[in-house]
């Protein structure tokens, strides 16, 4: 009987064991240290712009001292009306620059111009220079309108996320999706990429000081990031704990069982 006991003890360890999750499992960044440094930035490439694609949308503001000069060079503000069971909206919305699978995007009284590949300080100097031969000291200001990163998977807070800021790296992408949970698989993150109408992936290892060498280190617009579950997570999907509670509830019933026995001898 003593045996029988031992033996669903050593069950119950060994299903706590195969649950628990490592404090080293749930860490970021381990193998990297002060002597990192130099490896590191022998092959990081820091990008502070995201450069324009096709299917991108553009916002792009013109001013200048005489702002009646500039006037046909904006499109003009496009008022969206909202309806709902008790009352009406309107609301004011800029309208964007499409870029064409072609890479250009019509532009108004300058025509199609070439954008795609650039940056958009870039496309704003290119604009100033064209459109300073009519108006002077125009000021350009272009941005994205549907720069976005897609965090699915075991993180906090799966979804779609709009960037205002250009300079977004994997790590960024995470925190926004708000950091992973501790069923995610830190070693093997899945990044995905639309590049020239062609699909591309990569997939990077959270602890590894070669992520900051991969272009994929560094995150675009549409990209989607996908954290893959760990082992724990593929035991907890199988009722781990209804099993532990099981297992615990048969060996209390062991113990009161043997308890009566030794009490009736």
């Amino acid at each position: 009987m003593m045996k029988r006991v031992y033996y669903v003890i050593l069950l119950c360890c060994i299903a706590l064991c195969s649950s628990c999750i490592s404090q080293r499992k749930l860490s970021y960044l381990r193998d990297v240290n002060e002597m990192s440094a130099d490896s590191v930035n022998a092959t990081y490439q820091s990008i502070k712009e995201a450069h324009i694609t096709a299917g991108d949308v553009l916002t792009i503001l013109v001013n200048a001292i005489d702002l009646d000069a500039v006037q046909v060079f904006n499109m003009p503000v496009a008022n969206v009306h909202r309806m709902t069971s008790t009352h009406s909206s309107s609301t004011s919305s800029l309208q964007g620059y499409w870029v064409n699978p072609q890479g250009n995007i019509n532009f108004p009284v300058l025509g199609e111009i070439h954008v795609e590949g650039l940056t958009t300080t870039q496309l704003q100097d290119t604009l100033e220079s064209m459109i300073s031969q009519s108006v002077v000291n125009p000021i350009v200001n272009v941005s994205f309108q549907n720069f976005h990163v897609t965090v699915l998977g075991e993180v906090h807070h799966p979804g779609r996320f709009n960037v205002t800021d250009q300079h977004l790296t994997l790590l960024d992408a995470l925190a926004l999706a708000g950091d992973l949970n501790n069923y995610g698989k830190r070693n093997n993150v899945l990044v995905t990429r639309e590049v020239n109408g062609k699909m591309e992936f990569a997939r990077l290892n959270l602890n590894d000081e070669a992520i900051y060498a991969s272009p994929f280190f560094h995150i675009r617009q549409n990209d989607v990031i996908y954290v893959e579950p760990n082992h724990a997570r593929a035991l907890a999907s199988q009722n781990i704990p209804l099993y532990l509670s099981l297992v615990t509830s048969l060996g209390s019933m062991v113990t009161v069982i043997l308890s009566i026995y030794r009490t009736a001898k």
